[in-house]
């Protein structure tokens, strides 16, 4: 009886996808396999074999491998898409449609071509519209096509909150909403620290200026970086995704997925609270939103379609 450890391939070997790879790793999730562009082909051999050399000092035992040959991720369960030109200083992500989209198609068409049975997440930006344009390009069912924004953007309020209140960051809880941008919708009401309403301990005022921040938090990294953008958080996002689908894990997070009449949206992708497990999404569940929630997300929706109707 032969055994066959689960295989992840990482599109891009980018800080993102490397800093993905080795939070993987760590985690003993299966055999890891980072793919990047023909010119790059050398540094991406140089970063895996290197992480792979790690692993006899950290007592790992995955194979990590580099390649620009998409070929090497036949058979891969989970692919993971980070590939995409970062943002700059001043940039939004709305800005990098046209440079990304190109990029997405001719990853997703590999994805197809070499990995047809795999679930896909998504981190490329715009997270939503990338998401649709891998969806629309691969021909996958819906559940396999997954974008990742939700876990992000709950941590990084989920911080602020830790640091506002002074307590440990794994005692508060969140829900975010809505596009991956200017417009997502942090959800106050379902937000919790130690069990307690969050609106019960932080004055409105003070809310309202955590959650702008989160809004703007991407924008922040890349501004005191002054090159490229953020890659630890987003990593550990995509570890903590791929970890539920691999162990079937039936957790409940916000992710990107594409919605037929959830929430009342047809045709895009935006996120929403899913169950993730082994087979993808395996549920969306709709929250009561108020008055004022459901207009901001309308508000997000809107700003994503947009992005979908105008695709170059």
């Amino acid at each position: 009886m032969s055994f066959r450890r689960n295989k992840i391939a990482i599109i891009g070997a980018g800080h993102t996808g490397m800093t993905t790879a080795l939070y993987l790793a760590q985690k003993k999730l299966g055999d890891i396999v980072v793919v990047d562009i023909p010119s790059a082909e050398g540094p991406t051999k140089g970063k895996a074999l290197d992480l792979f050399q790690s692993h006899s000092i950290e007592g790992l035992n995955s194979q990590i491998t580099g390649t620009a040959d998409y070929r090497e991720i036949e058979q891969a369960d989970l692919v993971i898409v980070t590939a995409g030109l970062p943002r700059k200083p001043g940039m939004s992500r709305d800005d990098l449609v046209t440079m990304n989209v190109s990029i997405m198609q001719e990853v997703a068409q590999n994805i197809k071509t070499y990995a047809p049975t795999s679930i896909i997440i998504v981190l490329s930006n715009p997270v939503d519209v990338m998401t649709y344009v891998c969806l629309k390009e691969t021909g996958f069912p819906k559940h396999r096509v997954i974008g990742q924004s939700g876990i992000l953007d709950s941590a990084r309020f989920n911080t602020f909150v830790a640091e506002e209140l002074g307590i440990a960051i794994e005692d508060v809880s969140s829900f975010v909403l809505g596009g991956h941008g200017d417009e997502m919708v942090p959800l106050v009401r379902y937000s919790y620290v130690g069990g307690i309403p969050i609106e019960k301990v932080i004055p409105q005022s003070r809310l309202d200026a955590i959650v702008e921040r989160t809004r703007k938090g991407g924008g922040e990294i890349v501004s005191l970086l002054g090159t490229g953008s953020a890659y630890y958080a987003p990593a550990a996002a995509l570890a903590k995704m791929a970890e539920i689908i691999i162990l079937d894990q039936k957790r409940i997070v916000p992710s990107v997925a594409y919605l037929e009449g959830a929430y009342g949206y047809t045709g895009i992708c935006l996120g929403v609270p899913t169950v993730l497990g082994g087979q993808g999404i395996e549920n969306i569940i709709e929250l009561d939103l108020t008055s004022d929630e459901q207009e901001a997300l309308h508000d997000s929706a809107n700003a994503v379609r947009t992005l979908i109707e105008n695709l170059p």
